[in-house]
């Protein structure tokens, strides 16, 4: 059956300045972390970099095209802090203007731009300074969002400080699979509260610059279950909820870390770093709260987890995903959106608008011999997504807005260019954009605002002009499981 969303919901798709900007020496635009982190031997898949990723940069008029031609509503980017501070202090004009074209572009083709401040790219000048395990870095985030937001506030309504500070915290600073490459855990936490206490600065920033605009944070979030019943199995997922989810909503909405943090991280820091006054800064309240969600866990109890580098909380082991799973092995599982969606409206947002600002599926799409990439596995996941996306909204949840990961194909940080995302095909070599037969489907479900029945052909063939795309070799395999990352 057909699916319809509220009048007012809003459609789009997502990308980061990192993934696909390419041109990191042009312009004035210093090195970020990840430019340093790319060059780091065995620290990125086939040794791969962002220095061309999808010439964004310098194809920005034919991408603006290419949003309008998809029908979007919305389109949520980053900016680039090492575009606008290339030494983390002085504002660089070239790298505003950049972002003036952007905006100007977008709503001339009447696209809602969203704008994210911080998408993991800290100034690797702010990195030899301590990066985020340094507070003055909160303040030096402040500095820059007032930059970009008196530059861009009159134009941009909503933003957003802070993509997946977890991944930002953990991923790079104890797991170190991320830039900066750090494996410390006290550092880690240290930068995960650093990271809240930037969104929270920044968003007086924000305010001060542009007084209508919606603020908000982007979390990743996880729907952790225990694989059975048993007391240590459900004690075991309490763990790993606190460490990926609860570990921000708490300061977030409840001004408090939760105990169980005091508890776990006991002999790792004494939480010294937390000063009077930060948590009710960190809990003042935002105008809507960004979920990007991917991943759901099954949690057994396990003494011995550091055997495994994968399960980074102590006692605690996640289970592999069961099929069905996406390239990058992780759980295709709706049901874990509408668990997560209603719990977040029922223990913690209450009335705040929640935005979805990131859900995709990792594939390994391909060129086939008519031209055409066809994606059908992308369009059954987001089918099923957005009926769950709707079910939750029939309940209550105040969902306004749900953005794809990603409009094109990308630089999928230590994972290279293996993976795709994108509703959009990207041929790395000629820089030829192909839109995927989800695309088209999108498109329909935009112009609707309704996801069509499953009667309909859901793989119809591409209308778009082909005159996109100058390539057509077949550039990738039949799709295969790798393990990789789920947040982007």
């Amino acid at each position: 059956m057909t699916v319809e969303f509220p009048e007012d919901f809003v459609w789009g798709a997502s990308t980061s300045a990192y993934q696909i900007e390419g041109a990191t020496g042009a312009d004035g635009r210093g090195p970020s972390i990840w430019d340093t982190f790319v060059r780091v031997r065995g620290a990125i898949y086939h040794g791969e970099n962002a220095d061309i990723a999808c010439d964004h940069y310098n194809r920005l008029e034919a991408d603006l095209d290419l949003i309008a031609l998809l029908g979007l509503k919305a389109y949520r980017f980053s900016i680039a802090w090492p575009r606008v501070q290339p030494d983390g202090r002085s504002a660089n004009p070239a790298g505003l203007g950049f972002y003036d074209r952007l905006v100007d572009g977008l709503l001339a083709r009447n696209v809602m731009p969203i704008a994210t401040l911080y998408h993991w790219d800290l100034p690797q000048a702010l990195q030899d300074r301590g990066g985020w395990t340094n507070r003055a870095t909160a303040d030096c985030f402040a500095d820059y969002a007032s930059i970009v937001v008196r530059r861009l506030g009159d134009r941009v309504e909503r933003w957003i400080t802070i993509n997946e500070p977890w991944v930002a915290a953990f991923v790079g600073h104890l797991e170190g699979r991320h830039a900066p490459g750090i494996r410390d855990e006290a550092k880690a936490v240290t930068a995960a509260h650093h990271l809240l206490l930037a969104h929270a600065r920044g968003l007086e920033r924000i305010r001060d610059a542009a007084p209508r605009a919606k603020v908000g944070i982007s979390l990743n979030l996880s729907d952790v279950l225990p694989a059975s019943g048993t007391a240590a199995d459900v004690a075991a997922a309490a763990k790993v909820d606190m460490f990926e989810n609860r570990l921000f909503l708490s300061p977030l909405f409840r001004g408090a870390y939760p105990q169980d943090a005091y508890e776990f991280w006991s002999g790792v820091t004494d939480f010294s770093f937390v000063r009077d006054g930060d948590l009710a800064t960190i809990s003042r309240p935002m105008d809507f709260l960004g979920v990007n969600f991917y991943e759901q866990h099954r949690v057994v109890a396990d003494a011995r987890h550091l055997d495994d580098p994968s399960n980074l909380v102590r006692g605690t082991r996640k289970l592999p995903p069961e099929p069905p799973i996406t390239a990058g092995a992780v759980a295709i599982r709706p049901d874990a959106l509408y668990s997560v969606l209603t719990r977040l409206h029922r223990e913690w947002t209450q009335h705040l608008p929640i935005w979805i600002t990131e859900s995709g599926i990792a594939l390994h799409d391909y060129i086939g011999p008519d031209g055409s990439c066809h994606d059908p596995e992308r369009i059954d996941y987001y089918d099923a997504y957005f009926r769950a996306a709707a079910q939750a909204i029939d309940e209550g949840v105040p969902l306004q807005g749900y953005m794809l990961w990603s409009l094109m194909d990308n630089f999928e940080w230590a994972a290279g260019y293996r993976l795709r995302f994108g509703l959009v095909y990207l041929d790395y070599a000629t820089q030829s954009r192909v839109p995927k037969s989800s695309a088209e489907w999108f498109g329909r479900v935009i112009a609707a605002n309704a996801v069509p029945s499953r009667e309909v052909d859901l793989v119809s063939e591409v209308q778009f002009d082909q005159g996109m795309s100058s390539d057509r070799r077949v550039l990738g395999s039949a799709h295969q499981t790798e393990q990789t990352d789920a947040a982007t």
